[in-house]
């Protein structure tokens, strides 16, 4: 009787986490054919040029990454990482030793992100004084 009753629970925690899973699913789909479309959806996300920055900087392992973009919570990077990885902005290696060792890199196409950042930073400092103005004014 207990293993019918631990079976059932199980099961009913599957078809809830399913349900759960369908409730994130894109609603929309990708849109594909426009490259800001394609360059929206890899880069969407508050931290990813953030964190494109900083491996880039050499910083490439995830606890100074957290360290170093202290206002993200740690299970946030951990997406966007793995975002990044699932788009090729990204490469993770996993050291095999104790304590296990991750490390991040840029991938040759993550690497073509490096002059966009770059000019968009310039831009930001080019504008900073309206710019500021505006983002405390709204």
């Amino acid at each position: 009787m207990k293993s019918s009753t631990a079976k059932f629970s199980r099961i009913g925690f599957d078809a809830e986490m399913t349900y759960i899973c369908r409730m994130y699913e894109r609603k929309l789909p990708v849109r594909l054919e426009c490259g800001l479309h394609l360059f929206m959806e890899v880069m969407s996300g508050k931290w990813k040029i953030n964190l494109i920055w900083c491996i880039y900087g050499g910083i490439n392992r995830p606890g100074a990454l957290h360290r170093t973009l202290s206002g993200a919570s740690r299970r946030l990077l951990d997406q966007q990482l793995a975002q990044l990885v699932s788009h090729g902005i990204l490469v993770k290696t996993v050291f095999e030793e104790k304590p296990f060792k991750v490390e991040y890199a840029l991938t040759p196409l993550g690497q073509t992100l490096i002059p966009v950042i770059e000019h968009t930073a310039r831009w930001g400092e080019a504008n900073r004084n309206e710019l500021e103005t505006l983002i405390r004014n709204s």
